[in-house]
This record gives structure tokens, sequence and C-alpha cells, in this order.
């Protein structure tokens, strides 16, 4: 799941005292720029796809909301939010209590662990022993980054960072890096894929850490958009109310995904 720390330039664009933007017949939905499958996916007539575009479209239904995917820069996301240039961001999100100090989330829309990949013939582990004298690749502005900082930095023989995961994941298939560390669901596509089952294996889940990692992906609001809120988390409970959620969850996963 991924994160955003750059809060004091988003905190620029705040502005105090403004009432919701969103009209009540469209709502805004902002997805990262970059893949990150299987939850958002272009296919090849660069229309949005993927787990978190069907959900997104099973929310615009129960709201009865005409709904618009806008690709935004995942190092910007916040700033533009805050500068309403949409109204939600729906892009594998983590909930933190950092970020909550200057925005808001819906209710958890999922929640998987987090992993570490490496070559099919490492022996390491997915924690700091096993990372004792390796290189290990992160996407920056993530949960990942922060983890991998805390828990491997000192260890490590260098932490090398990221613009996307998708170059991370190149960089471990080309014997660059020793380690990967991201969402277990998106890992897991990447190790399902031609160039992870010839290159790469699951090394393990790293131990839990909530501060860091938080309880779950969320969708990102502005503070003062409490009624668009209210109707998503309305609109969340509906759909795994009804089973909606199962449906679609199971055209893109094995297992169940939205956690404890």
């Amino acid at each position: 799941m991924k994160s955003f720390m750059k809060l004091a330039t988003a905190a620029a664009f705040a502005v105090l005292g403004a009432s919701a933007a969103f009209a009540e017949d469209t709502i805004k939905f902002a997805v990262a720029a970059e893949p990150y499958p299987p939850f958002t996916v272009k296919d090849a007539s660069g229309k949005w796809t993927g787990w978190e575009v069907d959900m997104q479209e099973a929310v615009c239904k129960q709201i009865k909301a005409k709904c618009e995917i806008v690709e935004t820069a995942w190092d910007g996301i916040i700033p533009a939010l805050l500068a309403k240039k949409f109204d939600v961001i729906w892009s594998s999100m983590s909930i933190t209590g950092e970020r909550s100090k200057t925005i808001d989330f819906t209710d958890k829309y999922y929640n998987t662990p987090t992993s570490i990949i490496g070559p099919k013939d490492s022996t390491a582990t997915a924690d700091p022993a096993g990372m004792k004298g390796k290189v290990i690749g992160v996407q920056v502005s993530t949960v990942h980054l922060d983890y991998v900082n805390k828990y491997f930095k000192g260890v490590a023989k260098d932490i090398k960072t990221y613009q996307t995961q998708d170059e991370v994941n190149q960089d471990l298939a080309a014997g660059r890096i020793d380690a990967d560390q991201a969402d277990a669901t998106t890992l897991a596509a990447f190790l399902e894929s031609d160039a992870g089952k010839a290159c790469c294996k699951l090394l393990g889940n790293v131990a839990e850490d909530l501060v860091i990692l938080g309880p779950g992906v969320g969708g990102g609001l502005r503070k003062e958009d409490t009624a668009l809120k209210g109707k998503v988390n309305d609109a969340i409970k509906a759909i795994r109310a009804s089973g909606e959620y199962d449906t679609i969850t199971k055209k893109y996963f094995k297992m169940d995904i939205y956690g404890g």
C-alpha cells in the first residue's frame, strides 16, 4: 500500500473554510499516473482498468453519480487534492496518522500484507537479519520506504529508491538489487508475470507496524468534504453487504483482500 509524506508542501495548498467542492452528479477520482497492477492498469486503448477502477465504478453506481478518473503524479497527489483538481484519491493510499493531519479518509476498502521478494536463488528472509548486507529497492513516497528506513537502514548494504514500482521490479529482475519491498498483492501480480516467474520468488511478509503501514487503504478526501465522505462510506458498506465486493475481488485475486 502506497504512502505520501510531503505534508508540508501539501499543506500550502489547503483552502481554509472552503465548502465541499464536488458536484452532486459528478465525482472526480484520482489515480496515480503510473500503473499499479492489479489495482490500476491501462489497457491497450488507454482506458484505466483494474480492481480499484471496478470498485470506484461500483461506488459511483451506489451514489448514483457520474464519475471521472483523473491521472495525477503520485508525488503531487495530495497537493492536487487540496487544490481541488479532483475530489477523491483512489489509488491504494494507506491510511496513516501522519497523513491524516492534512487530509481525511474514507473507511478502508482493502488491507493486505507487505512482502519482500528476491531472486530465485536467494536465502534471505523478510526481516533485519535476512536483509543484512543486501541492496533493497523500494518506491519513493511510500509506507514501504518508511518501513525499510526504520527496520533495515544500517543493516542493508544500500537502499535504492525508484519513482515507480515497475522500476523496482525491473531492477530486481535485472539483478541490480537483492530485494524488493511493496504491497503483497502487487508483488504477487509481478511474480505471476513472465518476467517475475523467470527471476524471482517471495522471501516473506514483513512484521506488522500499524504506525507506519497503517490499518488499510482508504479514499483520501479534503477534510471539509464530510458529505462526500459519508456517501462513499455508505457505498462501500453497501457493496460489501450485497456481495458485489467479493464478486469484483474474485476477478483479480484468489484471496480475501479486505483484511480483519
